[in-house]
């Protein structure tokens, strides 16, 4: 490790900076993942086939990129801090509304412009967070950083159990309005960034030209990013239908089962991420892919309903204990002047090529079974993903503030 970077910042404001990072994407996944209780009953009340429904999670998905554009430009020019703010109370506004849609046209349009909000909240969000840790802990803050998005579908999940059966399905958006409340915390508590300070653009549209001076990382990472997210979602967005219809699991053990693998999630997204501050980014994102891989059999064909529960739980220890080393491991990669801009984008980019994966595996279904639709998806995707990381490249430990690129590992 070399780089070590000097944070002036108190811990009081590193705190405040993490936790704005955390909170936004808890609530911003809390928000996305609301729809994917509400297939069923969108698809009744709007009169559609459950697929149109399911199409407009793909839409929501395919925005993302222009959120990351829009929103890590203005990171990489005005600072973390403002940017972040608008972020908030843009997906808030836009959550709110959903919840007072006349029809599927409607809905779907917020469900694009909801896309846009979510895309650009991780990026500066997660640029803020790393760019205050101590480099020592970057590993493991990462994982609790990422595991945000777990916790916000758990949140949608007990939402789905305690709202949707009392206040119907307009309630759960008017509850995902609530995060606004977040930009105000943001607005008084968290700082600016110190890197951010040091490296600053001084014109906006700097951002997409740097970037494209390092094109062959920004492909690398769009790649990676691609699969990372077919990883997910092709694991995370059916698995509740699929539990449902594909093993007849009632709708409300289907609910604490949910609960029950994201609690899974956000353990190996914090084991793993403090694991990779000792073995290194790539090998410690290997070894949770290995995990997912070898409980896969008892995640899709488990003969009992705790077979089940027990293989999504372990399941999405693995595939979030990969994703909890994605902030970090991201930001290090990105050239300093466009860290709010790349790994964002990037991600954000991967997503749009990721944004079939539930449609085709929904497409899947009806010529393979539920289970193996589930299971030949990730097989393909758990391969490529691991080819990627063993042939790619980290700098672990590099320096923020200074500037310095650190030694690749």
């Amino acid at each position: 490790m070399s780089g070590q970077q000097t944070l002036t910042s108190p811990n009081s404001d590193r705190f405040h900076a993490m936790s704005a990072g955390f909170l936004g994407w808890t609530l911003d996944a809390f928000d996305f993942f609301v729809v994917i209780f509400l297939f069923d009953t969108l698809a009744a009340h709007f009169h559609v086939p459950k697929k149109q429904i399911v199409l407009s999670v793909t839409a929501t998905l395919m925005m993302r990129p222009l959120g990351a554009l829009l929103f890590g430009m203005m990171a990489d020019r005005y600072g973390r801090r403002r940017p972040l703010m608008w972020n908030v109370l843009f997906f808030s506004i836009v959550e709110l509304l959903c919840g007072f849609a006349p029809n599927l046209t409607v809905f779907f349009i917020l469900r694009m412009l909801f896309g846009i909000g979510m895309g650009g909240e991780w990026g500066v969000g997660a640029s803020l967070a790393m760019e205050h840790a101590p480099v020592q802990w970057r590993g493991v803050l990462s994982g609790i950083l990422q595991s945000g998005y777990p916790i916000g579908y758990l949140l949608a999940a007990l939402a789905a159990r305690l709202v949707l059966p009392s206040w119907g399905w307009r309630a759960m958006f008017w509850v995902g309005g609530i995060p606004a409340l977040l930009a105000l915390y943001i607005r008084t508590k968290v700082p600016e960034s110190e890197a951010w300070e040091r490296h600053r653009l001084t014109r906006t549209l700097d951002g997409p030209r740097i970037a494209w001076q390092h094109k062959w990382l920004s492909l690398y990472l769009i790649v990676l990013m691609f699969l990372m997210n077919c990883l997910s979602h092709g694991t995370q967005d059916l698995y509740p239908d699929f539990l449902k219809h594909g093993h007849s699991v009632a709708q409300n053990t289907v609910t604490y089962i949910t609960m029950f693998y994201n609690v899974g999630a956000v353990v190996g997204a914090v084991i793993f991420g403090l694991l990779s501050e000792r073995l290194g980014r790539r090998h410690t994102m290997v070894m949770a892919l290995a995990v997912a891989l070898f409980v896969m059999p008892a995640w899709a064909f488990g003969s009992t309903l705790t077979m089940l529960a027990v293989g999504a739980f372990l399941m999405q220890m693995g595939v979030q204990g990969a994703w909890g080393i994605i902030p970090v491991h991201l930001n290090e990669l990105s050239p300093d002047a466009v860290r709010g801009l790349l790994p964002g984008f990037t991600y954000q980019v991967g997503i749009l090529l990721a944004a079939l994966t539930p449609t085709v595996e929904f497409a899947l279904r009806d010529r393979l079974g539920y289970a193996w639709a589930l299971t030949s998806f990730e097989l393909v995707v758990i391969a490529a993903l691991s080819l990627m990381l063993v042939f790619g490249k980290e700098k672990r430990g590099r320096s923020f503030v200074q500037g310095s690129e650190g030694s690749a590992a």
